[in-house]
């Protein structure tokens, strides 16, 4: 999800909507990134939209890491993303299943970032999938570690699956570590966990849906993918957990779509 500043006036005071993972300022990357870059991003079926330099690689669609390793991978995937508004999963999923997903964290981890990992995971295990997610220690390691950051570029970020397991790491900024409520907080973290097991955006054609501005996430029929998952709407989902975009105090828990969505994967 990426940042969205729009004014909403009530008396004297601005309410901003925002993202759980996008940039707290629009700012500027000094470093110029290639056409011969961009166009493999593409290729791999991101957005070329705000793409960010990062210490992995790169940052798409506000919130996906790129390690930069990973721009000339190919897939043999046939799979083809359709309609507009829907659900979406990768080509790359978690395998192996029924598992279980230790969730680790390092950094400074308050009460209000730790009950939100404990209530995002418990949001997926109460749909009893075929993967369970547990919370293991604070000197990561985990399947998928939570990792406090120093930085301005976004709020949360995570990656997609590789190789039958999750992306690894979800990284939240310290700055946001001590804002908002733990619904909030929760929303971020099970978003970022979605995408670490292999889900896109819900409005992945169109992100003007949740964001205000923007258009599609970019679409290829290699790479990353966009797989609409059947069972789930063909027009626009307000409360999906998938969103790009939700203001700070929005609460997502799993609407039906997204149970179905879930559980057809998983």
């Amino acid at each position: 999800m990426r940042k969205l500043f729009k004014p909403f006036a009530i008396a004297t005071l601005a309410i901003f909507i925002i993202s759980s993972c996008s940039k707290e300022n629009q700012e500027t990357v000094t470093e110029e990134i290639s056409q011969e870059t961009l166009a493999k991003i593409a290729a791999l079926g991101f957005s070329t939209n705000n793409v960010q330099i990062i210490e992995e690689g790169y940052l798409v669609e506000g919130d996906i890491i790129l390690p930069a390793g990973k721009l000339n991978e190919k897939s043999s995937s046939p799979n083809l993303r359709i309609a507009t508004e829907e659900q979406y999963n990768t080509f790359n999923l978690v395998t192996g299943t029924p598992r279980t997903i230790t969730i680790t964290t390092s950094g400074n981890i308050n009460t209000l970032l730790s009950n939100g990992i404990d209530a995002a995971i418990a949001r997926y295990n109460a749909e009893k999938l075929s993967i369970t997610f547990a919370r293991g220690g604070s000197n990561g390691g985990g399947n998928i570690n939570i990792r406090v950051v120093n930085t301005g570029q976004y709020i949360a970020s995570a990656g997609f699956p590789s190789g039958g397991n999750p992306f690894n790491e979800i990284k939240y900024a310290k700055t946001y570590t001590n804002r908002y409520s733990v619904d909030f907080v929760t929303t971020v973290l099970a978003h970022e966990i979605g995408h670490c097991i292999g889900f896109r955006h819900t409005d992945y054609m169109n992100r003007s849906y949740s964001c205000g501005s923007g258009g599609s996430e970019g679409q290829e029929t290699t790479g990353a993918g966009a797989v609409h998952i059947p069972g789930t709407p063909t027009g626009p989902d307000a409360a999906s957990w998938m969103l790009a975009c939700l203001s700070a105090t929005t609460n997502r828990p799993f609407n039906a779509n997204d149970k179905t969505a879930l559980n057809y994967l998983y």
